[in-house]
């Protein structure tokens, strides 16, 4: 009978908790990571315009609203 490889199995669970262990990084820089790495620059315009719709709804809310209606 062949006896399983303790070492190799033991390494692969310390890399495991290793990587657990460190810090997650936030969003955006999540978010940035995988448009350099994935090279999805097309995602690029459609997430400006949709934060720039979220900060024109958000501020359409505010006092602000009679100054941003005359911009259109």
């Amino acid at each position: 009978m062949a006896q399983p490889e303790q070492p190799a199995e033991d390494s692969k669970v310390l890399e495991f908790a290793s990587a657990a262990e460190q810090k997650q990084p936030s969003l955006l820089r999540e978010f940035g990571q995988f448009i350099l790495e994935n090279k999805k620059w097309w995602l690029t315009p459609i997430v400006l315009v949709l934060l720039l719709m979220g900060l024109l709804i958000v501020l359409g809310g505010t006092g602000a609203a009679p100054f941003i209606y005359t911009l259109f």
